[in-house]
């Protein structure tokens, strides 16, 4: 089964119940005030925005967007992220959203022993991708946190990504570790690491999902790679997942695909107490908003990531 794409993440957020409170961080930015305007007005989200209020009130201003039904919650410097963290630390908020901050600096508060939200687990970033041109929707990790992650790093990568995908309709993830080639190779050691998480599935490590590597994008994306390569198996050009070795190949590959492909796109990072809305401070308000209908797909049907559930 195909995993869900936006066009049902939408229909999903329109017929919730209730608002989910969103607690955006750096709020003075034109596309996170639109985006959580829209949300707003189709009954998504109650928007909390930190920052500045006067640079807030101006950004909103300069772009013609209203601000009724937000609240605002003054905190300038040091005290911006902390301050967003708490909302969702205190129940205030359920969704936290990156505005015009720096990613350490977010990741600072995230990751605070005491303050923040920590939850045990390896924060990575994943983003779902829909391609139009082939019909083809997968996710991508860790496309904007870990730089070199560990074995056991990439294991809890697998395993978020199994219930990430689970949430998003698929029965039994399929879950593809990526390389530049389908062969073992000294020469490439995360090609042994894909091994290795492979041999894991194998033993019942991870449980409810295919996983299979390395795999090189090829075999992962296109239903006729196997035959032309003469390679099997159930994630064979119908990879729900792909987890990448590194960040450098991770993010390179999400970005080339985001500037030249027909698709839509959006991301949230995994691993923290609650769903957070990451994505680039380049992109724009429709990439915003999918990612916000991606965490709200999360707080309706939260990602166990126990690893008894996956």
């Amino acid at each position: 089964m195909s995993l869900h794409g936006f066009d049902r993440l939408y229909a999903d957020a329109d017929a919730q119940a209730a608002r989910t409170a969103v607690a955006a961080m750096g709020g003075d930015d034109p596309t996170v005030l639109q985006a959580l305007r829209i949300a707003a007005d189709r009954g998504w989200v109650a928007p909390i925005v930190v920052g500045s209020e006067r640079a807030i009130r101006a950004t909103a201003d300069a772009a013609a967007i209203r601000l009724d039904g937000f609240r605002i919650v003054a905190a300038e410097g040091d005290d911006l992220a902390a301050s967003a963290v708490a909302e969702v630390k205190q129940g205030r908020a359920q969704i936290l959203m990156k505005g015009r901050v720096a990613t350490p600096a977010l990741m600072k508060a995230v990751l605070d022993a005491e303050k923040g939200l920590r939850a045990g687990r390896v924060i990575g970033q994943f983003v779902l991708l829909e391609i139009a041109r082939d019909g083809r929707r997968f996710l991508l990790a860790d496309t904007g946190v870990t730089v070199r992650p560990t074995l056991e790093q990439k294991a809890d990568l697998v395993h978020s990504a199994a219930a990430l995908a689970r949430a998003l309709g698929a029965d039994r993830p399929r879950i593809a570790l990526m390389s530049a080639t389908e062969s073992v190779n000294p020469a490439l050691p995360d090609t042994a690491e894909a091994a290795a998480l492979q041999a894991r599935n194998e033993a019942g490590d991870f449980l409810g999902c295919a996983v299979q590597g390395p795999l090189s994008f090829d075999l992962a994306y296109a239903a006729d790679s196997g035959d032309k390569k003469h390679i099997g198996g159930a994630v064979v050009g119908a990879a729900d997942v792909m987890v990448f070795p590194d960040l450098l190949s991770a993010n390179l590959t999400v970005k080339a695909i985001m500037y030249t492909a027909d698709c839509r796109f959006g991301g949230v990072l995994l691993g923290a107490s609650a769903p957070i809305v990451f994505m680039s401070r380049a992109d724009a308000t429709a990439t915003r908003l999918n990612s916000l209908a991606l965490a709200l797909r999360l707080t309706a049907r939260p990602t166990r990531l126990d690893r008894e559930s996956t």
